[in-house]
């Protein structure tokens, strides 16, 4: 016996077919009566779907795209989205016609809550990858006319003096900036045609390998044969051919040093286990965070180190500069909201936790500095899921929204018995006593030195939120 499309009705096939699709079905007569509804509708709205036939379908879905369908007597394609409760999906809905006789309508939607969320993690995603990809301008905005601007004349001389573009070292504590410092001589190098607007910018840790054999493959190429398994392969010096080879840790080459030495002063490299010589046009930075005059072969460090650039720790900087990278980063941040979410996005440090931020110690620089200023401003920022339809949104970022430990970084050198002898008891309850009428830390430590206690506002910023005052 084949299977007819009655067979489908007579035995209840049909509802059970729409009944496990994944999509939502409503039918309703010309009144808005529900005749019909599947079990992902009646599951959408917390009912039992015999219990909504015979009523009407706005006291399920109160702006159902159904009710548009029967009053204009028309398709309703994917227009609306809306909500039940948090529930978020996407509607259309079709009039019924039967012998050209205007019957009723129904609507099919999809539950677009997955997806939206989905879409809310890309984003989120995204907006991170941007706000911690290596910064390329901040040389050109921030301290170029203050603690760094001899490093950045120096750094345009590398490429732009007379005698022709040098090779040059980079010293500077982990976060410093030397990258974009890099950055900033490629940059700069091609603006006054010392290299093609095209020319390569090749960069590679050599600290990042297991051992300098597997740098010195990268960096110089290799043979087929060269070792078990090795293929011809060409390096990023040939890469970085007519460009800039960066060299960050350059420390980590090690036994490799009088390769790069012998590239340096002949212009040519030979690959790992290879004996052509290969002509190469290279300027080289080279950087790294420990001593590179005490690290490498002396007549290597003295052709790199043509100009050695240094660049200052973060708390060497000033205060205005440490202000002018704050803005930096909070703007960048209301920038690249921007982009993701088509809203503007305007956000404000309170003075406290301005103070705080300017104030602390950061052993890992500007990458750490930024890291926590933008984890602050995630802690203040409303979820995504809170911003539909918003057009604008305003952020205060406060002392409680700075990362649990940002006090450690006030005294990088303090002990347990230190912090924990932070506040003396007797100060402690006048310190609970002021914070019981809700004032903040900056009045508190006003407060406490009519008691002749003196303790920086920081500190007792640290007491109320370990003690979740």
């Amino acid at each position: 016996m084949n299977l007819k499309i009655n067979d489908l009705y007579k035995f209840g096939i049909i509802e059970d077919i729409l009944n496990r699709s994944n999509d939502g079905i409503n039918i309703v007569n010309t009144e808005g009566i529900l005749i019909y509804a599947n079990k992902v509708s009646a599951d959408y709205t917390n009912a039992k779907a015999e219990d909504m036939i015979g009523n009407p379908i706005s006291q399920y879905y109160p702006k159902a795209v159904l009710l548009q369908a029967l009053e204009k007597k028309c398709a309703i394609l994917d227009k609306k989205i809306h909500f039940i409760g948090s529930k978020k999906y996407i509607v259309s809905a079709y009039p019924i016609y039967i012998n050209q006789q205007f019957m009723g309508a129904f609507s099919i939607f999809k539950d677009i809550q997955e997806i939206d969320e989905l879409n809310n993690k890309i984003k989120y995603l995204q907006l991170h990858l941007k706000l911690n990809e290596p910064e390329k301008d901040v040389f050109s905005i921030i301290g170029k006319n203050g603690s760094l601007s001899q490093v950045v004349e120096k750094a345009r001389r590398t490429v732009a003096s007379l005698g022709g573009p040098r090779h040059s070292i980079i010293i500077g504590e982990s976060g410093t900036g030397k990258t974009m410092l890099a950055n900033l001589i490629y940059d700069f190098a091609k603006d006054v045609h010392v290299i093609d607007e095209k020319a390569p910018f090749i960069e590679i840790n050599c600290g990042q390998f297991t051992n300098p054999d597997i740098a010195a493959v990268e960096i110089f190429g290799s043979e087929e044969g060269a070792y078990t398994g090795a293929k011809q392969k060409k390096g990023l010096f040939e890469q970085a051919n007519r460009g800039i080879l960066f060299l960050d840790e350059a420390h980590a080459l090690k036994q490799y040093q009088t390769m790069l030495l012998k590239a340096v002063e002949s212009g040519k490299i030979r690959r790992i286990g290879g004996s052509k010589e290969i002509p190469v046009d290279v300027i080289i930075i080279a950087a790294s965070t420990k001593n590179l005059k005490e690290e490498m072969l002396p007549e290597l460090y003295q052709r790199l180190a043509q100009y050695e650039l240094y660049l200052p720790a973060l708390n060497e900087r000033s205060l205005a500069e440490k202000r002018d990278l704050l803005r930096y980063f909070v703007d960048k941040y209301a920038k690249a909201v921007g982009e993701l979410h088509g809203i503007q996005y305007h956000v404000e440090f309170s003075q406290e936790a301005e103070d705080a931020l300017l104030a602390a110690n950061y052993p890992r620089n500007i990458r750490q500095f930024r890291d926590i200023v933008n984890y602050s401003i995630d802690s203040a920022a409303p979820l995504i899921s809170d911003i539909i339809n918003e057009t604008e949104i305003f952020t205060k970022v406060d002392l409680e929204n700075l990362p649990f430990d940002t006090y450690d970084l006030y005294h990088p050198n303090n002990d347990a018995a230190y912090r924990n002898d932070l506040i003396s008891p007797d100060a402690a309850k006048l310190v609970h006593a002021y914070r019981n009428k809700g004032y903040g830390p900056r009045i508190i430590s006003k407060k406490l030195e009519e008691h002749g206690y003196h303790i920086e506002f920081y500190k007792i910023a640290y007491y109320l939120k370990k003690h979740r005052l």
